[in-house]
């Protein structure tokens, strides 16, 4: 494992840029080589933007910090490349179970139809997520892409102007200059890009603190994740547990707030707790340590001119709910074919104004859930605690208290519901379908749905034929006639309708539809998506 992260993958090179008399001028810089920064720059290099990203590492991150993606990143995923290596090597997952106590109240199944190509979710350590799209940018740089990586290249200083950015990169042979069309900060929470520009969050900061603690060992557990209110072991706080590939296991225990954060982190203090957790029969390595403070904060708008926030620079959340990394990926998949558009002229640059409207909003949204798991998870008030407990113990036998029951609802994707892109809908179709909400999956005959829906703007034809293409404002919009739809195909997108036809945005989210194809309604609805004849404001009332 320490190889992993000891082996430089993207170490120090020189750059022709390093000698160039006057600043080189790249149309798209990256600050940042974690999972959301990698992910934009594969994602632009597949529509043929030539890309620079800029890290200050030259290797993955130490730890595996992000662990939980969701089925929503395994499908962002497979567009860009690497679904394959991440499920391949992910630990695969739908149930969950809760405790309260030492007494087991309920499971659930995140899951629970068929008919999908993807898991709820994979437990995958970040060094591997950050190898795997490490990799996938060397295939697409053999394929002659644009797309370069220089590490041990630390950002110092950022200069906005109104048609990009000038930044100084320092390096072991000394800083130079460059200069960019586009800056998107994939720089983490601590984004010195955003500080840069004297810039912060808005939000809470929760009064709490939890150990994480990555083991190796062989044990019985389930290929479950398993969350404990008030377990013997770590009387009056909460625990988590999830298995990781290669024997690692992550173990999330509630600290307080009033402690030692170094002398936690200590052997001498996390083996005695884990050891009252296991069982002193169980032997265990300890891989990785840390301890975390629930956050729950944003940006307060993610675009800044030509300066781009995306990720963990943009927005936090409490771990608890898988909604940090997952959420960074959307971003990255909002993003990028919006700027595609806008640099080649068939946007105007108001289209990435709803980039921030529509990642806010997620944002927001997410915030929102993590707050309310925080506050479950740690009562601030003898009576909140009072009303929690009778919760998990009516969940035992009630189902209606189950949904009551908050330790950390896992991520799910935004839907841009009132987003200012949507088009039409008829709302007797399926609402999970319906406008803003990310196309869902489905089996077709020796395949899957996702699978056929590329990068780019896509017709969809359910129980009726569509064009197999369509030119549009310079845009060319492919077509797919799924005539004869199989059952789980026609739940998801007819209903009780007999045909409908779907109009899907790059990033697989539903723009519009209709109960059969008219011509001069695609083309309103794409001129909307193009951000050309947006809707003015973005609501969930809208």
């Amino acid at each position: 494992m320490s190889k992993i992260f000891e082996t430089p993958l993207y170490p120090y090179v020189r750059s022709a840029d390093q000698d160039a008399a006057e600043p080189v001028r790249h149309p798209v810089i990256i600050v940042g080589a974690g999972p959301v920064g990698l992910a934009a720059a594969i994602d632009l290099a597949l529509q043929d933007v030539p890309v620079v990203v800029l890290d200050e590492n030259d290797k993955v991150s130490f730890g595996s910090r992000a662990i939980c993606f969701s089925k929503r990143t395994l499908e962002i995923m497979d567009r860009l490349g690497c679904g394959g290596d991440y499920v391949d090597k992910g630990v695969l997952w739908n149930v969950g179970k809760v405790f309260f106590g030492d007494r087991k109240v309920y499971d659930f199944n995140l899951l629970p139809e068929d008919g999908h190509k993807r898991p709820a979710f994979i437990n995958l350590q970040q060094y591997y997520c950050e190898l795997f799209l490490v990799e996938r940018v060397r295939a697409l740089q053999a394929e002659g892409r644009s797309i370069e990586i220089r590490g041990n290249s630390k950002v110092s200083a950022i200069e906005t102007e109104e048609t990009g950015s000038r930044i100084t990169v320092e390096t072991p042979d000394g800083p130079y200059n460059l200069a960019c069309d586009w800056l998107i900060a994939c720089d983490g929470a601590g984004s010195p890009v955003r500080r840069m520009m004297g810039l912060d969050f808005i939000g809470r900061v929760f009064e709490d603190n939890f150990l994480i603690a990555d083991v190796t060992m062989k044990a019985d557990f389930p290929t479950e994740r398993w969350f404990w209110f008030d377990p013997p072991f770590n009387k009056g706080q909460s625990a988590l547990l999830h298995k990781q590939p290669d024997g690692v296991w992550r173990i999330d225990l509630q600290l307080g707030w009033d402690i030692d954060k170094d002398a936690e982190k200590k052997p001498e203090r996390v083996i005695p707790r884990l050891k009252q957790m296991l069982g002193e029969e169980v032997e265990f390595d300890l891989e990785w340590v840390s301890i975390y403070t629930f956050q729950c904060r944003r940006m307060e708008k993610f675009r800044h001119g030509r300066v781009i926030f995306a990720g963990d620079s943009a927005h936090q959340v409490s771990p608890f709910g898988a909604r940090g990394a997952n959420s960074g990926f959307q971003d990255a998949e909002n993003l990028a074919w919006k700027l595609k558009l806008v640099m080649d002229g068939k946007a105007p640059d108001s289209l990435l104004d709803t980039y921030d409207q529509e990642r806010v909003y997620a944002a927001d949204e997410n915030i929102l859930n993590s707050s309310r798991a925080t506050d479950f998870i740690t009562p601030k008030s003898e009576i909140s605690r009072i009303f929690r407990d009778a919760v998990l113990d009516l969940s035992e036998t009630e189902s209606f208290a189950r949904p009551l029951v908050n330790s950390g609802r896992l991520s799910v994707p935004a839907i841009y519901d009132g987003s200012p892109l949507n088009g039409p809908d008829v709302v007797s179709l399926p609402a999970r379908t319906r406008p803003g909400s990310p196309a869902v999956d489905a089996p077709l005959d020796g395949g899957w749905l996702m699978d056929q829906l590329g990068g780019g703007f896509q017709l969809l034809g359910v129980g009726c034929e569509v064009p197999e293409s369509l030119s549009v404002e310079g845009i060319e919009v492919r077509g797919l006639s799924l005539t004869v739809p199989g059952e789980a195909l026609a739940a998801r997108y007819l209903g009780e309708a007999a045909q409908a036809v779907y109009l899907l945005r790059p990033d697989q989210h539903i723009a519009a539809r209709w109960t059969g194809f008219d011509v001069a309604g695609v083309e309103k609805a794409l001129r909307r998506a193009l951000g050309k004849d947006m809707n003015p404001t973005m609501s969930k009332e809208a």
